[in-house]
C-alpha cells in the first residue's frame, strides 16, 4: 500500500502503477479505498494526501517541460551537419514545441479537474444588459395625496 501511495506522489498515475508487477489490481486498490470502518477512512485520507502530493508533483512537471530545449541537432545523410565553423548545427524544433505544448495542457486539464480550487479556471459571473452596456434599472413611484386633515378618522 505504502508502496503505491508513493509511487503516486511522485507523479505516476494510479492506472500505471497497478499494471506494474507486484502491485495490486485496480479493481483491488478500488475495493480497498470502497471498505467500511477504520481502516478505510484511513486509507481514504492517505490516498487524498498522496493525490494532493500528486498534484505540486504534476505542477512542477509543468514547469520542467516549459523549461526543456526544443532544438535539435541537424542531421545530413552523412550525419551532423557542419555550420561552417567546425561547429554542429542546432536548430529549432517545432515538433519539440508542439509536444511539449500537448504534454503541459494535458498536466494543466488534469490539475484543473484534481484541485478545482487552485488550479481551476476561475468562473465569474457577470451581468449585462443588451449589448454589454450596464443593465438599466427601472422604477416606478406612485405619489398619493394624502387626505386633508380633518378627514383622518380619530383626528381631532
Amino acid at each position: 500500500m505504502d508502496t503505491v501511495l508513493e509511487k503516486l506522489v511522485e507523479g505516476n498515475s494510479l492506472r500505471s502503477i497497478c499494471a506494474e508487477k507486484g502491485m495490486p489490481a485496480m479493481a483491488t486498490f478500488m475495493r480497498w479505498l470502497a471498505e467500511e470502518g477504520e481502516e478505510g477512512d484511513k486509507l481514504r485520507e492517505r490516498y487524498a494526501h498522496a493525490r494532493e502530493a500528486q498534484a505540486e508533483t504534476i505542477a512542477e512537471d509543468i514547469l520542467t517541460i516549459a523549461d526543456e530545449e526544443c532544438t535539435m541537432v541537424k542531421a545530413s545523410k552523412h550525419g551532423s551537419s557542419d555550420d561552417g565553423d567546425g561547429e554542429t548545427e542546432v536548430i529549432f524544433d517545432a515538433t519539440a514545441v508542439a509536444r511539449n505544448r500537448l504534454r503541459v495542457d494535458a498536466r494543466k486539464w488534469l490539475l484543473s479537474k484534481l484541485v478545482p480550487k487552485k488550479y481551476g479556471d476561475k468562473v465569474q459571473a457577470e451581468h449585462s444588459g443588451p449589448g454589454g452596456a450596464p443593465i438599466a434599472i427601472q422604477s416606478t413611484v406612485t405619489f398619493v395625496d394624502a387626505p386633508p386633515t380633518g378627514d383622518v378618522p380619530g383626528g381631532a
